[in-house]
Formats: C-alpha cells, structure tokens, sequence
C-alpha cells in the first residue's frame, strides 16, 4: 500500500485585468465603429497632448461597402470642448494624418465635430503648501501643544484653511 502524498498547489498565473475585460471593451468599442480601441485609449499619444486637452474621439463612421468597390475611408467623430472647436477645426489636417500614421493606411478620410465637455474628468492640481509665514503665524496660536509633530501639522492646516 503507497502512502498519499498531499498535493502541492501549483504555480498561480495571475492574469492582468486587461487581458480579462478584452473582451468586454471590445464590443463596447466595436459598436462605436472603433476596429482598435487604441485610438482611444492612446488618443494623447496619437493626437498629441495640445490636441487632445481639448478633443477626444467619440467614434467612427464607416460608410457602406459597395460590391466590387474598395472600402471608403472612414468619418471620426471628435468631441470638442466649445471654446477650442474652431482651432481644432484648424488642426484637421494634421489630424488626419497622425491617426493614418497610426493605423498604416488610409483608415480616416474626414472629421467631424461634436461640440461637447469631454467625458474625462479633470485632474485636478495640488495646492501649493502655505508659505512658513503664515504656518508660524499660526503656530503662535495654537498654544502649549507638547507633541512637535502635532503642531507642526495643525499648523500646516490651519494656514491652508485661512487661505481658502
């Protein structure tokens, strides 16, 4: 009779998120006319970071095979902040040009414009810490605080706090 040995657990092979949700982005993108969803998920690096402040692609529109001719170019759809709209108008060409460069051929033969606020939120910016005249003005208030750190702290806040 052989003894049972317990079984080692094998290797895990953890798979990225990527890899899981492809599938489920692709339709999403596909219904929206994107046969890659790199053109929106790398539009800063495509477009270039000027552009793309202000533009975003909202989707692709390919217009009707015909029999026994070659496939049209296709319309991207951009939404456009309003102020910013008539420059990017401007930027059309090139454009046009890096998303080909993209692709490697031909894939967009015009733009069109949707003016709108982009979907992504704003990233919002860091205040400046309070400069050390007002985190000492304060300081001065806090009274007899024995921890240093604590002080030092309370008084960061409060300067923040009276300058907005």
């Amino acid at each position: 009779m052989s003894k049972l040995r317990p079984m080692k657990p094998g290797p895990i092979s953890a798979k990225p998120l990527s890899l899981l949700l492809n599938d489920v982005f692709a339709e999403a993108y596909a219904k929206q006319g994107f046969a890659a969803r790199e053109l929106v998920t790398r539009w800063a690096q495509i477009a270039g970071p000027e552009i793309a402040a202000h533009a975003e692609p909202l989707k692709m529109q390919w217009p009707r095979p015909v029999e026994g001719q070659p496939q049209e170019p296709a319309t991207l759809v951009l939404r456009v902040e309003g102020p910013m709209a008539l420059e990017i108008q401007h930027s059309a060409d090139v454009i046009l040009q890096r998303v080909n460069r993209f692709f490697g051929w031909s894939a967009v033969g015009k733009l069109a414009f949707r003016q709108a606020p982009l979907s992504r939120a704003r990233r919002q910016t860091r205040p400046a810490p309070p400069d050390a005249k007002s985190v000492a003005a304060v300081a001065e208030r806090l009274g007899d605080i024995e921890d240093e750190q604590l002080k030092s702290a309370l008084a960061r806040l409060g300067a923040a706090i009276k300058r907005n």
